[in-house]
């Protein structure tokens, strides 16, 4: 993957332009169909699971994700890029400070 292409650069400066849920909802729904979207918010739970130790046969389970894609998943997760590890940590950092502001 050519993350330097003008396209792909022209991508990850469109999502870090998005500045709030609606924003970041609509940018999506343009550019993936719903079955796309639902298919990445499964593969971002299952990698929430994997970092809680949860079996495969539960995440397939709840997800209806693959066999294949639960190790597929794992294998990023656990890959050099960090991006799930990136991602779950700040959402966990955010989950905290609304549950201590009595947001959640």
């Amino acid at each position: 993957m050519d993350w330097k292409s003008k396209e792909n650069k022209r991508l990850i400066q469109a999502v870090l332009a998005l500045k709030t849920d609606d924003e970041a909802r609509r940018f999506l729904r343009d550019l993936m169909t719903e079955k796309e979207i639902e298919e990445f918010a499964k593969r971002l739970k299952a990698a929430e699971m994997l970092t809680e130790k949860v079996p495969y046969s539960v995440i397939e389970s709840e997800t209806g994700l693959s066999s294949t894609t639960v190790a597929r998943v794992a294998k990023w997760l656990n890959g050099k890029e960090g991006g799930y590890r990136t991602i779950i940590s700040k959402l966990h950092h955010h989950n905290s400070i609304q549950t201590r502001r009595g947001l959640s």
